[in-house]
């Protein structure tokens, strides 16, 4: 798991030698800011402690408006190799 500011989060193991992370911004004001570099971080850990490398299987990010819920969020499905 990864320590986040004010919201839950942790590396998921999907299974099959996949793993999931989540960011999300708390308000719509900063934008995406640095979600994916934290995103990816979290992503990097993971695999640095298997001593392998991050590959991203999939990664999704919410479009603006950021307003009504639609907070800035990023998605990443990863594997380690």
């Amino acid at each position: 798991p990864c320590l986040c500011d004010g919201f839950a989060c942790e590396v998921v193991d999907m299974g099959g030698g996949s793993y999931f992370v989540s960011r999300q911004a708390a308000t719509g004001f900063p934008g995406m800011g640095n979600l994916r570099a934290e995103a990816l971080a979290e992503a990097a850990q993971t695999c640095r402690a298997q001593n392998k490398a991050v590959v991203i299987v999939q990664e999704t990010q919410t479009q603006p408006p950021y307003l009504l819920g639609n907070y800035p969020r990023i998605d990443l499905t990863f594997r380690c190799e």
